[in-house]
């Protein structure tokens, strides 16, 4: 199997970095993607108090077999702000120091058309060249959240701002714009450096038209997809269990548990 799996800690957002890097070594799984930690999506503020500086969080998690795949922010490429730029600035003494490559950040927008992708390619050149001037390792990865979840207007996105690196949201693209995930990775794919996959039935709840459940339980297309990134895909697939925002939502261990009983992914 190419590819490496991976959970986002939105699935246990109480946790330490310790539990979570934990609850993946215990499932055998190769990497966290970390999004909240502590009760908080503030992780600089969060490894700042629970650990003081970069290089001691580094050397605490030194030899570690699960490595940290990303760490996610929530700058957006499309109607940022100066308070967006700032934090995600944040970060990259964390990332560094740990050797994490990928910084994740929304799309934006709500068109996709010529304005919002001119505004999306100008993000694109701020980060390239303040990453360029303090010869970064970490880089962006843009989420297809908001107005690219389909494969026409994440092609649009990689035109504006060719070498985006693409964290492809699966489920959006197949939920949202009615896509068959395989055809939607045969056109996107080449760009995709991480996935994001989860589960859910068409039937309503609190806030969305759907309902989630457990991994392979739902009408998610996980199989064909799962055979095509076998295929050749050498970044992380990553379930993006929502607890955080989803309270409704089962322990994340029960999806990790899920998914591995129904050989989901």
């Amino acid at each position: 199997m190419p590819y490496s799996r991976a959970f986002s800690t939105l699935g246990c957002p109480e946790f330490t970095i310790d539990e979570a890097m934990a609850l993946a070594d215990r499932h055998g799984l190769e990497s966290v993607e970390v999004r909240a930690l502590g009760g908080t999506i503030d992780l600089p503020a969060h490894f700042a108090a629970a650990h003081g500086s970069p290089a001691a969080l580094a050397a605490r998690l030194r030899g570690a077999r699960v490595r940290i795949v990303s760490l996610d922010t929530s700058l957006h490429l499309i109607g940022v702000t100066e308070a967006e730029r700032a934090k995600l600035l944040e970060f990259l003494p964390w990332a560094e120091a740990l050797g994490v490559r990928w910084l994740r950040a929304f799309d934006g927008g709500k068109t996709a058309d010529a304005a919002e992708l001119a505004e999306a390619a100008a993000t694109v050149r701020w980060w390239r060249d303040l990453r360029r001037d303090h010869g970064w390792q970490a880089d962006l990865m843009v989420e297809t959240h908001d107005a690219f979840t389909s494969a026409a207007a994440i092609r649009r996105l990689l035109e504006a701002a060719p070498g985006t690196a693409i964290l492809w949201d699966a489920f959006n693209t197949w939920l949202r714009s009615g896509e068959d995930p395989v055809a939607t990775w045969r056109a996107i794919g080449r760009e995709v450096v991480h996935v994001h996959v989860k589960d859910a039935i068409r039937r309503p709840s609190g806030r969305h038209p759907f309902t989630y459940v457990l991994p392979g339980t739902g009408e998610f297309p996980m199989a064909p997809l799962a055979a095509e990134l076998r295929a050749g895909f050498a970044g992380a697939v990553s379930l993006e269990w929502e607890k955080l925002w989803h309270p409704y939502l089962a322990p994340l261990e029960d999806a990790l548990v899920s998914a591995a009983e129904r050989g989901w992914w």
